[in-house]
């Protein structure tokens, strides 16, 4: 347990909401960093203090960080578009800048330690590899711009390091699981399958987290992680009709009938990209060619290292699916299969 005040931001995310209540339940006392009139019901009856501050001014994060002992950074604006100038601007401002102002405040308070949440996205990939914590970032990959800030997120916390702060970088996988409440992109797929509205998906994979094990990892970092290193945290890959076959398990629920090719659904979110989302380039979308990029990439990530150095043990991936889905229906998310 840290001695004196932990910092949270993104604490209304999925994996900052599971943290937070990890964390309190270990008696930590937790302050939370959130922005102006943000609430979503993720802190709602929660015994923590708030405080509101953008990420990208620098004076609110001091104000934010003062008085605290240890940092949790997880938040983050995630998206799988490109958009246009001012969305890559945003994302800019909000992952790296954001980032910044973080380890800048957390130099000047002499925080003692700081865990800054990374994204697989940012992690090298190679082809029937596990992706690891060594395996260095291609730049000339069609990267979105999310995981070029993630990227760029990680070098900070190394400049960081190298200037003394105590910082590490903790790597999430595809987050499922409880406490979800934006909800997440995965969140979303299992309530629209669960209430049988998800009439089609495409094959692929990808290498998922339960929100238990991420928020675990984060901890075990915290307590045990070397500063200026990066640890990996999954919890199993699982192909799109492997994730389906549990969710039809615990819904009761039968797989969409339609499965589409993956060819053709890479060719149609081209297009769409080109076309009807040229005109609203930052509009939230399902199926965007980076989405389906990267189910296509059948991405594995090696946990080795965290289990190594620090006592890192993943829990079941049906398990989260079924926390989850339990967490949708008492949120009245998702209505029950009678």
């Amino acid at each position: 347990m840290s001695a004196g005040i932990t910092l949270i931001t993104g604490a209304t995310g999925h994996l900052g909401a599971n943290l937070v209540r990890h964390l309190l339940a270990e008696g930590e006392q937790v302050r939370v960093m959130t922005r102006t009139q943000q609430d979503n019901g993720a802190l709602e009856g929660l015994n923590v203090e708030r405080v509101e501050a953008d990420l990208r001014n620098d004076r609110e994060v001091s104000n934010a960080v003062r008085g605290c002992s240890h940092i949790y950074h997880c938040a983050a604006l995630v998206s799988t578009i490109d958009g246009n100038a001012a969305h890559k601007r945003e994302i800019f401002e909000t992952n790296v800048r954001g980032t910044i102002n973080i380890l800048k405040a957390a130099e000047f308070h002499n925080i003692k330690k700081v865990v800054v949440s990374g994204s697989l996205s940012a992690t090298g990939y190679e082809p029937d590899i596990s992706s690891h914590e060594d395996m260095p970032f291609y730049p000339f990959d069609r990267h979105l711009p999310y995981g070029f800030t993630k990227h760029l997120t990680e070098h900070e916390c190394l400049k960081a390091h190298a200037d003394g702060l105590n910082v590490v970088i903790a790597t999430s996988c595809a987050i499922i699981g409880p406490h979800d409440y934006v909800p997440s992109r995965m969140g979303r797929v299992l309530i629209d399958y669960a209430n049988g509205s998800l009439r089609a998906y495409i094959p692929g994979g990808f290498e998922f987290v339960s929100s238990h094990d991420i928020s675990t990892g984060h901890i075990l970092a915290m307590k045990h992680g070397r500063s200026g290193q990066k640890y990996i945290f999954g919890t199993a890959y699982a192909s799109v009709d492997d994730l389906l076959a549990i969710f039809t398990e615990v819904t009761g629920r039968p797989l969409p009938r339609l499965r589409l090719s993956p060819l053709l659904m890479a060719t149609l979110a081209e297009i769409a990209d080109k076309t009807w989302y040229r005109a609203f380039p930052n509009r939230p979308r399902r199926f965007t060619p980076g989405a389906v990029r990267l189910l296509q990439m059948h991405r594995r990530a090696s946990h080795d290292k965290a289990k190594q150095e620090l006592g890192y043990h993943p829990t079941e991936l049906a398990q989260a699916v079924q926390e989850a889905y339990d967490d949708f229906v008492r949120r009245n998310l998702i209505v029950p299969v009678k």
